[in-house]
């Protein structure tokens, strides 16, 4: 990973996890988030349990986190990938169940789409336990229209 630092960016990653205690791996996935090279938490959701999404297994628990990096998308990329796999990430088949999944929403403006990363996430409009957690930390970036097209998916927030 290369991790020469730029100027610092507002990222925002998408958290969740539905395998073993999933609240436990999400704390310590946004503890683990601000020791990335050159990052920094600035802060994040609460913590929100939903019902798989074109997937299976028990209902996930989500976040959001706001991150200022100097890590370019790439290397962001490869730092979260790592702590997947640190986490115990395993990928037997696309959309499994997992242990930890962390997804770049937003990378400052940058519009990215290639087969290694796609920027803004190509389905976080379509996904409540995207949408409701980013209002929670950033709620200029997330309009009234559309929290309401995923008004009827299943999400509750977790007592803190």
């Amino acid at each position: 990973m290369n991790t020469a630092p730029g100027a610092p960016v507002t990222a925002y990653v998408a958290l969740g996890a539905n395998l073993g205690d999933a609240p436990a791996a999400l704390r310590q996935a946004l503890n683990d988030l601000g020791t990335l090279p050159h990052t920094r938490l600035v802060r994040a959701s609460s913590l929100y349990r939903s019902a798989p999404v074109d997937s299976s297994g028990p209902d996930y628990v989500n976040a959001v986190a706001e991150l200022s990096t100097a890590l370019g998308p790439y290397d962001l990329l490869a730092g979260l990938q790592q702590l997947e796999q640190a986490a115990g990430r395993e990928r037997p088949w696309r959309n499994a169940p997992r242990t930890l999944d962390l997804d770049i929403l937003l990378y400052g403006e940058l519009r990215l789409d290639d087969p290694a990363l796609t920027v803004p996430h190509p389905r976080m409009l379509e996904r409540a336990f995207v949408l409701l957690p980013l209002a929670e930390i950033a709620p200029r970036l997330v309009s009234a229209a559309q929290l309401q097209k995923v008004e009827k998916q299943e999400i509750s927030r977790l007592a803190a």
